[in-house]
């Protein structure tokens, strides 16, 4: 490996916007109006949950927390703001997310490697609004979130030889068949202060 090319473990965000080439066919300043819009989303909140925007490329993106909770926090409140931005259907933007938590090299700025890959492959496969995440990302995250997944399966990313465990975030567009998880359930008023905000993570004891 060249020695300025330096290897370690993070968490990577995929994010992918569905119908570009679409949006841009209707009308093409308002196609990329609305792509600089998102992507100000997208930085918005990147920067709110300590990570950082590594790559882009055309209408996608390539994000890393340290955190892997702020990962997914992240890339649900992105999802919510940008679906309430919405309001001409025909020049939305409805972006696809994976997180994978793998091993990447670090070229500059730039994130490459299997890692890297793996979060694009569950980005491809996410549907329009919809967050997929692997399994080591959500057995980082369950029970430390307030909001619901959903195990749809194994799949068989294109060029990975094994197949990947993968779920979703509840109710955020998708229609694969699946298996619920159960939202963890929340403290109620008698016993413990309601100063949470959504989709903030459970202090530890």
């Amino acid at each position: 490996m060249p020695s300025d090319i330096q290897r370690k473990l993070t968490t990577i965000l995929a994010a992918d916007a569905a119908g570009y080439s679409r949006v841009m066919e209707i009308n093409e300043e308002e196609g990329l109006r609305a792509l600089k819009a998102s992507r100000a989303v997208f930085k918005k909140f990147i920067a709110r949950h300590q990570g950082r925007v590594a790559n882009t490329a055309g209408d996608g993106l390539i994000a890393e927390f340290p955190s892997v909770v702020e990962a997914v926090q992240c890339a649900i409140e992105v999802q919510r703001e940008l679906g309430d931005q919405q309001q001409d259907p025909d020049m939305a933007l409805n972006f696809r997310i994976g997180i994978h938590l793998g091993d990447v090299m670090v070229d500059g700025e730039d994130l490459l490697g299997e890692g890297v890959n793996l979060a694009a492959r569950l980005q491809s496969m996410a549907e329009p609004g919809g967050i997929l995440l692997s399994q080591q990302v959500y057995d980082q995250v369950r029970g430390k979130l307030t909001v619901g997944f959903d195990y749809i399966g194994e799949r068989h990313p294109k060029n990975f030889s094994e197949g990947v465990q993968v779920y979703c975030v509840a109710n955020m567009a998708t229609s694969y068949p699946k298996m619920h998880i159960p939202e963890p359930k929340r403290p109620s008023s008698e016993s413990a202060p309601q100063t949470a905000a959504p989709f903030t993570a459970k202090a530890s004891s």
